[in-house]
């Protein structure tokens, strides 16, 4: 889906495994996992439900020789393209070069620039990208003299450094990150580079901070970005769930008009003027259709003031009043008694869905 007043920049595309990361493919969603790398069954069953939860791509973080050795039979037991972090040891994105989809790395704390080499020598020989994450929190420390304390300028300084060196080896096939916590200098970060150079970014507001206020946070700094046509693929940093961290990232490209996935329901915010409890049913709706990926819009609204109106706009829409009305395709369906709404709805979004796919299977027959 694409909202005309986003014009994405266009970047050059590289491959994170199957899933296209800039050019015309979609903005990708990911998130890391939290378990410990060397339980192989623990991240398997994690990334499986980042993958149900709509992730496109799963960071694994990569510490050892012991977790490199768990990454390999990871790797061999999902269908997701993982990308290996790694930091400080460049010998341990040596050991996964073959197995990951995508090595990320951070050029500053890996060393000496024979080490940085070497690794883009493996991404190389294995036909796999790199990930240069730039962090605040981590700028080499002749950046941290020269400018005092992080800013953008540090960051997209320190972002160019990286390039060169790959720029130095033949390596093209990269993606950039330009993070901090401060939603200001993430901004102005990814603006700053973003007219620099046409390699795709990853954004992301990392350590955000808590579901709540990572959400807020998050969706203001990648709201202003992807509003801007900057970004290919994003990661919610939240301190919480990592399946979180997907619902909120298509929670905003869904707002966005980037990208649609599930049922989006739309729903006022309720008054004394509703004729049913909006947000006992809107909560219930929300667990009855967490599983459902198709994409359908569904309008539940408590009185008649915008109800007709957004519910005519909807695949499937409820309107308040005396007698509740349902709407399917823009016309009155019949009257919903209270007791009966959640199930009413439910009943038609999921023979709404089986509709479209019988019409699917009959025009492809």
């Amino acid at each position: 889906m694409n909202d005309s007043w986003i014009v994405r920049k266009k970047t050059k595309p590289i491959f994170v495994g199957d899933v296209g990361v800039g050019g015309n493919h979609p903005i990708s969603i990911q998130s890391m996992t939290n378990t410990n790398t060397a339980d192989v069954q623990a991240t398997v069953g994690q990334i499986e439900d980042l993958q149900a939860a709509g992730a496109d791509i799963v960071r694994v973080s990569v510490p050892d020789e012991e977790c490199a050795a768990a990454f390999k039979k990871i790797k061999k037991a999902v269908s997701i393209p993982l990308v290996a972090d790694i930091h400080f040891d460049y010998k341990i994105a040596l050991l996964v070069a073959d197995s990951a989809d995508c090595l990320r790395i951070n050029p500053g704390n890996i060393g000496k620039a024979d080490k940085v080499k070497q690794i883009i020598q493996a991404a190389k020989d294995n036909n796999v990208p790199i990930r240069i994450g730039v962090n605040a929190g981590s700028l080499e420390k002749d950046l941290q003299k020269k400018y005092g304390e992080p800013n953008s300028d540090a960051l997209v300084e320190s972002a160019l450094r990286h390039v060169e060196i790959l720029d130095k080896h033949d390596f093209q096939n990269f993606k950039l990150s330009l993070k901090a916590s401060n939603i200001k200098m993430t901004v102005e970060s990814y603006r700053k580079f973003s007219k620099l150079l046409d390699q795709p970014l990853h954004l992301g507001i990392t350590e955000s901070g808590s579901y709540r206020a990572g959400s807020v946070k998050s969706s203001i700094g990648l709201g202003l970005l992807l509003a801007d046509g900057i970004g290919d693929t994003i990661r919610i940093s939240l301190a919480s769930d990592p399946v979180d961290e997907i619902k909120i990232g298509w929670d905003i490209l869904k707002s966005l008009n980037l990208r649609s996935r599930g049922i989006r329901i739309i729903a006022c915010p309720s008054c004394s003027r509703q004729n049913f409890n909006v947000i006992e049913v809107v909560n219930e709706l929300e667990n009855r259709f967490e599983g459902i990926s198709e994409d359908l819009e569904v309008a539940i609204i408590g009185c008649y003031v915008n109800g007709p109106g957004e519910s005519k706009a909807a695949d499937v829409g409820l309107t308040g009043g005396p007698s509740n009305l349902l709407y399917v395709d823009g016309s009155p369906l019949k009257k919903v008694s209270n007791e009966k709404l959640v199930d009413t709805i439910e009943d038609q979004v999921r023979e709404k869905l089986e509709s479209r796919k019988v019409s699917n299977i009959i025009v492809k027959g």
